[in-house]
């Protein structure tokens, strides 16, 4: 099972080139997205979804051709948007029928069998009858993968799942997504570095619409250890540094100024060495 992504360009008509050139070739499991906002990730994983054209290059699923066959394609597709909406005032067992119907799972029985499994999955089914307005941001999200995985996709589309959600729901969000991926291509578009880091064996960086870096995540930090550097300096100093240094990363700690370089050799003057992350490569990235 394969996505093959070749020289894929979308230009809006403001002009905006929301995609130049990309290519990528996904392979079953779990797969990271990364980048900051407007970079063409939800872009990407539109046109992916078969919701809107490429300007240029091809997409296939294995033999499908996912811009000429969107039909098949969404048979074996699940796709979960950035922005999610639900019915407030119906319940999620009442809702998931609902979708599954849409979906062409038309015998009531069989029906019934997979909703209710996907209620367990999702650890939603003592709330099942419980109306959506009332959910939690967390399983508003976890209803949100139930509808996505109806038809048992083969590829799963998740577009910036965690935003808002507290610490206990992002963990079960990714245990249920790294089950997910036993089974299926699944991509995670993100701007959290945290969730790649946590789930994906293999990643790509997008900015400005070109794929910039992609690899796994851990043999892309490794090739950045031993080159990452920082100093605590005065806010004023900033932009002065920012000058004589490739600085990846600024922040506040203590309410203090820290500045993050990237640098071949020891540069001295009160830097000292830290364990590269995955943040730096992903800002030694965003920033160039």
């Amino acid at each position: 099972m394969k996505l093959t992504i070749t020289d894929l360009s979308k230009t809006y008509d403001n002009g905006v080139q929301a995609l130049q050139n990309v290519s990528l070739e996904i392979s079953k499991g779990m797969f990271g997205l990364l980048g900051p906002n407007g970079a063409g990730k939800s872009t990407l994983m539109r046109t992916i979804a078969t919701l809107q054209d490429a300007d240029g290059g091809s997409i296939f699923l294995d033999d499908l051709d996912v811009q000429a066959q969107k039909h098949p394609v969404r048979k074996v597709l699940g796709y979960l948007p950035q922005q999610f909406g639900v019915y407030p005032k119906m319940t999620a067992e009442f809702l998931l029928h609902h979708f599954a119907v849409l979906k062409g799972i038309t015998n009531k029985s069989d029906r019934k069998e997979i909703v209710n499994a996907l209620l367990h999955k999702t650890n939603l089914y003592e709330v099942r009858k419980r109306k959506l307005g009332g959910f939690s941001g967390g399983m508003k999200q976890r209803f949100g993968i139930a509808q996505a995985l109806l038809n048992s996709p083969t590829l799963l589309i998740i577009d910036e799942p965690t935003a808002g959600l507290d610490p206990k729901e992002r963990n079960r969000f990714y245990n249920l997504l790294g089950e997910i991926a036993e089974d299926a291509i699944v991509i995670l578009s993100t701007h959290i570095v945290d969730d790649i880091k946590e789930l994906c064996t293999q990643m790509a960086i997008i900015n400005k619409g070109k794929v910039v870096l992609q690899g796994n995540p851990l043999q892309l930090i490794e090739q950045l250890n031993g080159k990452v550097y920082q100093k605590s300096i005065q806010r004023t100093e900033v932009a002065a540094y920012k000058k004589a240094y490739q600085v990846v990363n600024d922040k506040l700690f203590l309410g203090k100024p820290i500045i993050q370089i990237i640098s071949e050799e020891n540069p001295g003057n009160g830097f000292t060495a830290v364990e590269a992350t995955l943040e730096e490569v992903y800002f030694s990235q965003i920033n160039n």
